[in-house]
């Protein structure tokens, strides 16, 4: 298993179709409650383990995700009220750096609750022409909404499978 990527790189090569939308919406709005139970039973210790050599801690996982879902919330919000938008990447390496990712879980994880349940209730109101807006990472190009939902869906399997396959691995 590639620890790194344990459920592989965000791929996706058919057509973004109603269904496929909303079965990624729904993955999108599951994730704080699937997140929440990877970690309700990991004392410090184990939240403080890195999930593989030279990787971020489950805490700074879940951080992460709290850190990287507002700033998609953002994005998402700014492609579909602006023309074609330049996006302000961040350095999450060095976000993860600092102080507010060494604080208790339940932090993010209520930030999460409250974000999701707007993000997919704004996702769901989507007509087919929102999901073809556009916005331009600097690093990875112009990003539609429809992909960028998709994206978000593999982001949380992608950090919840760091937590749960790194459970496994130790027998927690």
């Amino acid at each position: 298993m590639d620890l790194k990527y344990p459920i592989g790189k965000f791929q996706f090569n058919g057509e973004i179709t109603d269904s496929v939308i909303k079965d990624w919406i729904n993955e999108i709005e599951n994730l704080p409650r699937l997140l929440r139970d990877a970690v309700k039973d990991l004392d410090n210790e184990q939240l403080d383990t890195p999930y593989r050599s030279e990787g971020w801690t489950v805490r700074q996982v879940v951080h992460h995700l709290a850190d990287s879902h507002m700033n998609a919330y953002v994005r998402f919000k700014l492609a579909l009220t602006e023309e074609t938008p330049v996006i302000k990447p961040y350095d999450e390496t060095n976000w993860a750096e600092l102080s507010d990712y060494k604080l208790p879980t339940d932090i993010s994880l209520s930030l999460l609750d409250a974000l999701h349940k707007r993000w997919t209730n704004l996702l769901r109101s989507l007509s087919p022409a929102d999901m073809e807006k556009t916005f331009i990472h600097p690093d990875s190009g112009e990003v539609s909404v429809g992909k960028n939902i998709g994206i978000y869906a593999w982001h949380g399997r992608h950090h919840l499978s760091h937590i749960t396959s790194l459970s496994k691995r130790k027998g927690w």
